[in-house]
């Protein structure tokens, strides 16, 4: 059995990792031209289903590294408004057990994977062959032909826009700055897990990034033969803003907080604004399962939600489920159809869950705007 994954993103990852240790021909085809051909994002929580997916696509002997750049939750969550006057504070939330850096663990996902990995390749299309296999085009001529196609590439996926065509992306109302500023200076702002400021309009959330061990220190102990990147801690910042700004720089941002508290605004001028910007705040369809072929989805590419939707922790679900139904379906225990099917029914139950936690998290947060 052959599999084709596009997108190198952390469920592809996951899924190649998990295919490569159970003897399964796969790979990974994706679009950048190198692993750091674009900023890959901020501190993500894994806690549960999820927590235990990554350790299971994570290498054994990687898992002490695992550990080591890992971020704990500890204290309470809290809400504040423009003067950091406490309105409300918060027991942790055990859903999330441990913060990591998205970059990071994307670095330690790819550790061992250099024969299955490529890198420029973008596809275009592809086309279902008459004995069942599928053959995947790529921009640049190449074609692979395979038994199975993953797309798991994104919430614009391309493979998820020629299976299903009528699943729709869309801007929300609300625009999203994000961002991540060094935390030394700026730790009283969180003296817990999070820090939530809410004022007319305008919402700021703020967490922690603090790793256990820096990245390139423990991955020098640990496991010589891994790259890390020499990422800092750091809290990342995320300011919701009403409407469409009319530029996706920060000023206006700081104009928008121009009476709050001192240290907010020093924490968004102190920015690192390499990675730090404006941009919207998607949500897609909800996904039904489908007449099943050798065509699938992983990550958001099948579930495609905002922030808050549990993606990540569902990426690496569904990189678990569907590496059992391959396994199954190599063994002769499941018919490939069939097993696909299966899969694509327990994805798009775990989707709704992701999607009803999404819509709690923005309920929420209209709610402490609607009182400030």
């Amino acid at each position: 059995m052959k599999v084709v994954v596009i997108g190198a993103g952390l469920g592809g990852l996951a899924l190649a990792q998990r295919l490569v240790r159970a003897g399964i021909d796969v790979e990974v085809y994706e679009r950048d031209s190198a692993v750091e051909a674009r900023f890959q994002g901020y501190r993500i929580g894994f806690g549960g289903p999820g927590m235990a997916a990554l350790e299971g696509a994570v290498p054994a002997r990687l898992h002490p590294l695992l550990d080591a750049v890992s971020g704990l939750i500890e204290g309470t969550g809290r809400a504040v408004d423009s003067q950091l006057n406490v309105l409300e504070e918060k027991e942790r939330d055990d859903d999330e057990g441990r913060m990591f850096d998205r970059n990071v663990l994307r670095h330690l996902l790819i550790a061992g994977l250099d024969d299955q990995l490529r890198f420029d390749m973008k596809l275009d299309r592809y086309e279902e062959l008459p004995d069942g296999r599928v053959r995947a085009h790529f921009a640049d001529g190449t074609t692979v032909d395979a038994d199975v196609l993953v797309g798991a590439d994104g919430m614009g996926s391309t493979v998820r826009r020629q299976l299903l065509p009528h699943i729709g992306v869309h801007d929300l109302p609300v625009y999203g700055a994000i961002g991540r500023t060094p935390i030394a200076g700026f730790e009283h702002l969180i003296p817990g897990w999070s820090t939530v400021v809410s004022a007319k309009d305008v919402q700021l959330m703020l967490g922690r990034m603090v790793f256990q061990r820096p990245p390139v220190e423990a991955a020098a102990e640990l496991a010589p033969d891994v790259r890390l990147p020499d990422t800092p801690s750091y809290i990342r910042w995320v300011l919701m803003l009403p409407g469409a700004p009319e530029t996706l720089d920060l000023q206006p941002v700081l104009d928008l907080i121009e009476d709050w508290h001192p240290d907010l605004k020093a924490l968004i001028a102190h920015a690192d604004t390499a990675n730090s910007g404006v941009s919207p705040i998607k949500e897609g369809d909800a996904v039904e399962p489908w007449p099943t072929r050798a065509v699938t989805l992983l990550g958001d590419a099948g579930h495609p939600a905002p922030p808050g939707g549990l993606g990540a922790n569902l990426a690496m679900v569904d990189a678990e489920v569907l590496t059992d139904k391959l396994i199954a379906v190599r063994d002769g225990r499941m018919d490939k159809i069939a097993a696909l099917a299966g899969y694509e029914r327990t994805m798009c139950e775990n989707a709704k869950i992701g999607r009803e936690s999404a819509a709690r998290a923005f309920k929420n947060l209209a709610k402490l705007r609607a009182e400030a």
